[in-house]
Order: C-alpha cells, then structure tokens, then sequence
C-alpha cells in the first residue's frame, strides 16, 4: 500500500494543497475500496440463472464452475418465479449470515444475503428480468497482482463550476448497459459547462434511492485512446443553488475496466461529448 501511495503521490501537480490533499485521500479511498475482499478485483464470475435446478461445485461439469478449492459438488441453487433457493450438497460445508446451513433461501440482492464456502461468496442479483449469481473471491490473481492506478496529471483546470438547470419534475432517461437492456434511472436535470472556449452539456442520473449526490456516466475523445474505451464514472455533490462542482480530475473507470463480469451502464448518446477531457483515470489495461 505504502508503494501505491508514492505513486498517487506523484502524479499530483502543483494544485493548491488542500484540493491536492484533498485528491490525494480521495485516490487512496478509491484504491482501498477496489483491492477490498469483497472489492470489483475480487469479482470473478457471474452466472445467470435457468429456471429450475442449476448445479455449482469446482466438478468441470458444473452449470456453476467455482475455484477448486470448493467442494466439487457445492449444492444446487433453484430459481423458481423470480426467487433462489440453495440446499447444499452432503459432502459441503456452507455458511450464511454466520451459520452453517444446508438450505437457505436469498432474501434480497446483494452481499446482506448470500452464501460463503472455503472462503467464496455467491449472492443474488437482479439485471431486468434476469436472476444471477455474483461471486467474489479475495484469492484472484487480479487482486493479489493489482499494482495501482495511473492518472492524467492534476489539473485544476478541469475543476469547474457549472450550472445545473432543473427538470419541472424527475426524469426517466432508459440507460443502457454492457447486457443490451435498458435500465430506467432518474434525472434531476441536466448541467452547462464551459471548456477549452466551448460550452457542453451533461446529463447526470441518481444512482440510488437516497439522491445523494449525481452520477456521470459518459464518455470523450481520450476513450480512443487513454480512457477506458466503454465511457468513465464522475460523482459529484448536489447543487448548491444552480451551482455544480464538477471536478473531472475525479472521473474513474467503471467496474468493467477490471473485471468482465460486472454489468456496467453506459453514457446515453447526449454524454458522448467530442471533446478531449485530460483529467481523472486512465484506462486500467495500459499499466498492466
């Protein structure tokens, strides 16, 4: 960790040292969260569901194939209207919610209701109409071998001040993912900024309930080159009156840059802007 720090560290320019500071934890917290046991490199598999039996163990002959250091044959998971239920095999140690169990029915998506065995996790999640499992294994390559992040040197520059402008009501913008489908998220409104003597326009979403902050979803030119090619991720605080702080410095690769089996969104057509934007992340796989 002491390494990756250094290299945070270097890539910082002369920005004043609160907002370099400032980067500087917000980069740290992000390496934090992916190299995390339960973090996107430790994601590696997911499985959709047939309805019916789907058998799972580390066997080859698994609908599910696991790590082999899981019992060959785990157990079954059964999909029936919607709901997953998994009754483990005899020879199979399971655990869920702390217990050992040897039938266990998911109560919700999510890591809050799943399974674990010889150190692996499997849980629900829902895309549309489809039913799956995702798993996370601490053990992968990816994590033990993760060396870091690159970034575009600090540019205050890309740090501006935009103006948000308000729909009459929330909007319902279809988003589409790496699956085909189109997922229905929530807009507030939409965001003005000026760059490089051109004015462009965003269209954040809500990426939870709570509306906590706007979620970015979008792309530039640097993705035929420099940036993740599917589009980058950018949070930023709520407005403050029509006020937006958007720090692009803080746009980062979605969770398709480091795993394929993660169900990215990807930017609507108005995001796709045609503009360079030299700030935040650059695209995982040029350091590897």
């Amino acid at each position: 960790m002491k390494a990756l720090v250094l290299v945070i560290a270097l890539t910082l320019s002369q920005a004043s040292s609160s907002y370099r500071n400032g980067i500087e934890k917000y980069r740290q917290d992000r390496i934090e969260e992916l190299t995390a046991p339960n973090g996107w490199l430790a994601v590696r598999g997911l499985f959709w569901l047939h309805e019916g039996a789907n058998r799972a163990g580390s066997d080859p002959s698994s609908e599910i194939k696991l790590p082999p250091r899981v019992a060959k044959r785990l157990g079954v998971f059964t999909l029936n209207a919607g709901q997953v239920t998994f009754t483990a095999d005899a020879s199979a140690f399971v655990a869920a919610e702390g217990k050992p169990v040897t039938t266990y029915k998911f109560a919700r998506p999510g890591e809050r209701s799943a399974i674990v065995s010889d150190g692996v996790t499997l849980f629900m999640l829902r895309r549309g109409d489809r039913v799956g499992l995702r798993m996370l294994d601490p053990e992968s390559t990816q994590r033990k071998t993760f060396s870091g992040l690159k970034y575009f040197p600090l540019d205050p520059a890309y740090r501006l001040k935009a103006k948000f402008v308000p729909y009459p009501k929330l909007k319902e913008v279809p988003v589409p993912n790496v699956l085909g489908q189109l997922v229905p998220m929530q807009s507030p409104g939409y965001v003005e900024f000026t760059l490089k003597g051109h004015a462009y326009r965003l269209e954040p979403v809500y990426e939870t309930s709570a509306h906590e902050d706007l979620f970015f979803i979008f792309k530039d030119t640097t993705s035929r080159t420099d940036t993740y090619e599917a589009g980058r991720f950018l949070h930023t605080p709520l407005p403050e009156g029509d006020v937006i702080d958007l720090d692009f410095n803080r746009a980062y690769n979605p969770p398709c840059a480091f795993t394929e089996f993660a169900t990215c969104p990807l930017p609507v057509k108005e995001n796709q802007l045609q503009v360079a934007i030299k700030a935040g992340e650059l695209r995982y796989h040029l350091q590897r």
